[in-house]
């Protein structure tokens, strides 16, 4: 395992020690790992709850909580599709919190201190597919968007003309929500400081399917140390609180915009999607 993983998994698990004794326990931390909480402690909204589920054990039932927690005890490997836990509206209520949540994060100073702004995410709030990328730069620091610049036109690309979708019938997010300083890499610290917000947003996207772009958006998600060269063209899985999606690895497109040959690789990629999505 390189230094930079260790540093990463030594990080996260600090960021988790800390979020469990402020008692947020539902950021991706396996259920048996937190101290059981009592029903009547849990601020359910009533609506939410569709009344023929009214009656089904606490241990089948779903849980709905607006943004801060969610919980659940429904088995992710079971669940192939996302589960219609919320209407768009509820979703976009739900994304909106958090993202109002994340413009006022301090966390990481550096990045807080020189951030023009955050970068939550774009896209329909119930997305079949997510892009899942690496963090802003500096043409989405000063939009507000991911993906705008020569890269993000590259992915449009592959999205519009590729796959023959509209870029507003998926969701683009990215590992970390603010620019680092002169486009440099992440830092282990900003993973884990970032890793509840986008853990958060994916549990109200529920996607069946994540593309990752590049090698900290795999490593992170996945949780692991392999190359993109070893983790592309196979379909991984990846496990939340309420769901579970199919994921495919493939190279950023500014890594592509340096590295024309590689173009077909990454076409290669998305053509596998594509056929795990049924897509002609």
């Amino acid at each position: 395992m390189d230094d930079w993983s260790i540093r990463l998994r030594r990080a996260v698990a600090q960021q988790m020690q800390s979020l469990q004794a402020a008692g947020v326990g539902q950021l991706g931390v396996p259920p048996e790992k937190l101290d059981p909480v009592a029903p009547a402690e849990v601020p359910v909204a009533p609506a939410e709850v569709p009344p023929q589920q009214a009656e089904v054990p606490p241990q089948q039932a779903e849980v709905q909580v607006a943004a801060a927690a969610a919980a659940t005890t429904a088995d992710p490997a079971t669940t192939s599709a996302p589960s219609p836990g919320w209407t768009e509206a509820q979703a976009t209520t739900l994304l909106r919190e958090l993202s109002e949540e994340v413009a006022a994060c301090q966390r990481c100073e550096e990045l807080a201190c020189t951030r023009r702004q955050t970068v939550f995410g774009v896209g329909t709030p119930t997305p079949r597919l997510c892009f899942f990328g690496e963090a802003p730069g500096f043409d989405e620091d000063q939009a507000g968007e991911p993906f705008v610049g020569a890269a993000g036109s590259l992915l449009t690309d592959i999205i519009q003309k590729g796959m023959k979708l509209r870029r507003a019938d998926v969701y683009i997010l990215n590992v970390l929500k603010c620019r680092p300083p002169g486009n440099r890499n992440p830092e282990p610290e900003e993973i884990a400081n970032c890793r509840p917000f986008f853990q958060r947003q994916l549990e109200i996207l529920r996607p069946q399917f994540i593309c990752c772009l590049g090698a900290f958006a795999a490593k992170t998600l996945l949780e692991c140390d392999l190359s993109v060269g070893r983790l592309r063209g196979k379909l991984h899985t990846y496990r939340g609180e309420n769901f579970s999606a199919q994921v495919v690895v493939t190279y950023h497109p500014a890594y592509l915009l340096r590295n024309l040959e590689e173009k077909k690789k990454t076409w290669s990629d998305i053509q596998m999607l594509m056929r795990a999505m049924e897509i002609a």
